[in-house]
């Protein structure tokens, strides 16, 4: 197992530099780019979205007035007229005076060494930042996945068990009608009731710490945490049940109407040693097979509008801003980080496949 684990880490090298390269040309090809927007700020244009930007790019030119040049054309949109070595300043600051081969070489070498740059419009360097979000994202993420497949393996081996009854025709009703409410509109909800909105004051607003935080005892900090943590992460978990309950359901009903399952019955053996000994390890590895996909979900997209609206400030709003700013070294430092998340997820689900059935050999596999 440890040559195998040690493959895949190497196979992480080569799948790494795909990614970064298809993010790199992509990039290219989108319109608006950071001298356009600079060019646009110049002129009077407001481009701001979401974000609130102090120092880099702004600071460095804000005091510069852009000089005219009559008959004068340039690559950018609304750079008609301006002095072309103005233009080629822009260009200098922001690292588009290289081609473009030679910036993907020198951002493979600075990544290697998780040197992500520095922000175009946020002065700060592109790893300080992501660290400094990266405890919210992880926060939802995490706990978010773990209550859902808490809640949901046992929801499905019971629905499974008792397929066709009450429990389970109420059980699949209430899952769907939680699977049919929007996460953001749960969580306005959420906040209508138990966070000062209309009825009760119970649960804070935003942050995920109170002020004076860091007077407070551990036991003081942790309790603090997960009273700002209830709002949110239930707000994700409410629509995250059905697919995976349902999926439980499925597979251990599957394996239930098995020949070895009624061999191991036949031999006198009881239903939680048949149940538990014989179909949990079949029956889960489809189960295991979808964590890796669930928890970048959540980790990411889940949780975009959740942060807006608990106001945290973790890397999925972090990732949306830099995308509509064009803040490229944050967009491809967020999508190195989540790749690098991803492969090792994967890997850890390969890990978890040869715990729960040690039959499955992954090394003769790949052999």
């Amino acid at each position: 197992m440890l040559s195998y684990i040690l493959k895949r880490l190497l196979l992480m090298i080569p799948t790494l530099l795909g990614i970064m390269l298809v993010s790199f040309v992509i990039i290219q090809f989108v319109p608006g780019g950071p001298v356009e927007r600079m060019i646009a700020e110049l002129q009077g244009h407001s481009t701001s979205a979401t974000a609130r930007f102090s120092g880099g790019g702004d600071a460095d030119m804000a005091g510069a007035a852009p000089q005219m040049s009559t008959g004068q054309s340039s690559k950018y949109r609304g750079a008609q007229g301006l002095d072309p070595e103005f233009v080629a300043e822009l260009e200098a600051l922001y690292g588009f005076d290289k081609p473009a081969h030679e910036r993907f070489f020198e951002m493979v070498k600075n990544y290697a060494t998780f040197n992500l740059g520095e922000s175009y419009y946020r002065d700060v360097s592109v790893t300080k930042l992501i660290m400094e979000k990266m405890p919210v994202s992880i926060s939802l993420g995490l706990w978010s996945t773990l209550i859902i497949y808490l809640v949901s393996i046992p929801l499905g081996i019971r629905k499974a068990v008792s397929d066709g009854s009450k429990f389970d025709i109420w059980s699949s009703a209430a899952i769907f009608v939680g699977y049919a409410i929007p996460s953001f509109m749960f969580a306005i909800l959420l906040i209508v009731v138990f966070a000062g909105g209309r009825y009760f004051d119970v649960f804070p607003l935003r942050g995920l710490l109170s002020d004076g935080a860091e007077d407070m005892s551990f036991i003081e900090l942790a309790l603090d945490y997960a009273w700002h943590m209830v709002l949110p992460t239930l707000a994700m978990v409410i629509s995250g049940f059905a697919s995976l309950t349902l999926l439980t359901k499925n597979s251990f009903m599957d394996e239930i109407g098995k020949q070895y399952v009624l061999t191991a019955r036949a031999k006198g053996l009881g239903e939680k040693q048949v149940l538990y000994g014989h179909i949990f390890r079949n029956a889960m590895l489809i189960v295991i097979a979808g964590f890796p996909a669930a928890f970048i979900h959540i980790f990411f997209t889940g949780s975009l509008l959740i942060e807006v609206i608990f106001s945290l400030d973790g890397l999925g709003l972090l990732g949306y801003e830099s995308v509509i700013n064009r803040d490229y070294p944050v967009v491809l430092g967020t999508l190195y980080i989540y790749a690098i998340i991803g492969l090792v997820m994967t890997l850890i689900r390969d890990v978890v496949y040869v715990l729960v059935d040690p039959r499955i050999d992954f090394e003769a596999r790949a052999a």
